[in-house]
């Protein structure tokens, strides 16, 4: 599996191009905006998009996905149901922070913890980890030890809480209890910021390091 970061938005959000090696089908995710640079990326790196991934429903991660799946005509899956009210606020949202018009829509397919998506012949788990919004989901390639987590975890600090119905304890729960038994050598990309690894974080993460903890 391939993966590159395209920053998009005014907020410098970590959109992301990941493809499969062997078919060059790949999926974008979380295209919060500037699509023709996303659709650049994947020209040049010869990848055919045949899907979009969502984390959740904030503009700067799901803004621009109504357009995009128009544009190509691929599905959305993601993020949870729980979401469906962050992205029936798109519209105003955008139009609140000076975004591009933004659409509504309703993913293809609503992910829950457990489920599959495949990336031509890669398969990613879905995990829920609620507390940055009630739906986000991250994906995990067990295979590349790779793992898209949106705005859950940053380098060096985590997400925000204070959002509508964002929780603090669901968020550190989700970190520590869903993310970390997937392993130390994970790789992960956040929505924003540089990538970093589960085994760093639980080191030198002063909001979940295990010694913060006991």
């Amino acid at each position: 599996m391939k993966a590159i970061i395209i920053p998009v938005t005014p907020f410098a959000q970590n959109c992301s191009l990941i493809w499969c090696e062997e078919t060059m089908k790949g999926a974008v995710t979380d295209p919060g905006g500037d699509l023709d640079r996303v659709l650049e990326a994947a020209e040049q790196q010869g990848v055919t998009i045949e899907k979009i991934l969502v984390t959740h429903g904030h503009l700067d991660h799901a803004g621009g996905t109504e357009e995009l799946r128009r544009r190509l005509n691929v599905p959305v899956e993601g993020p949870h149901k729980d979401d469906q009210f962050l992205i029936d606020q798109l519209p105003t949202q955008c139009a609140k922070y000076g975004f591009p018009p933004s659409y509504v829509f309703t993913p293809d397919r609503w992910l829950d913890d457990g489920d599959k998506v495949t990336v031509g012949n890669e398969e990613f788990s879905v995990v829920h980890c609620p507390g940055h919004t009630p739906g986000h989901v991250v994906f995990v390639n067990e295979k590349a030890r790779i793992a898209i987590v949106g705005d859950v975890l940053f380098r060096g600090s985590i997400g925000r809480s204070d959002f509508p119905r964002g929780n603090y304890d669901d968020l550190i729960d989700s970190i520590r209890n869903k993310l970390w038994p997937l392993g130390d050598d994970i790789t992960f990309i956040p929505g924003h910021g540089d990538t970093s690894t589960f085994g760093w974080e639980r080191k030198t993460n002063a909001f979940v390091a295990d010694l913060i903890f006991g």
